[in-house]
């Protein structure tokens, strides 16, 4: 079973940049078909932010975080990151980090991932 952690997150000024990563032990990333973060603001449901897939051979990200928002893999494939850029209010949220072990590799439904990090908080302030 893989573990997931985050960190990276913080305080931030609106138009500013943070940099989360996702680290995995226990098994690499290789072993999964996707992995995605997605963020949890208060009182919200769970959001689909960005994935990258084996399987479909790309990165996918949801509207709201285009051309802001970069995620990234390291060689090995123990690390996932999330570049945010440009950052918003409401940008703010809980960030986790998910891998999807198979299936429906272009899922963006959070109830598709078995294993979910302990997620990071972002609060990026006006």
């Amino acid at each position: 079973q893989v573990k997931l952690v985050e960190s990276g997150g913080g305080l931030v000024q609106a138009g500013g940049s943070l940099r989360l990563s996702c680290a995995a032990s226990g098994r690499t990333f290789s072993s999964y078909v996707t992995v995605g973060w997605f963020r949890q603001a208060p009182g919200k449901e769970r959001e689909f932010v960005a994935s990258i897939s084996w399987s479909g051979g790309s990165t996918y990200y949801a509207d709201s975080v285009k051309g802001r928002f970069t995620i990234s893999i390291n060689n090995a494939k123990t690390t996932v990151y999330l570049q945010m850029n440009s950052l918003k209010p409401e940008d703010t949220a809980v960030y986790y980090c998910a891998a999807l072990d198979g299936g429906r590799w272009w899922s963006r439904s959070p109830a598709d991932f078995g294993s979910w990090g302990q997620g990071t908080q972002v609060i990026v302030s006006s």
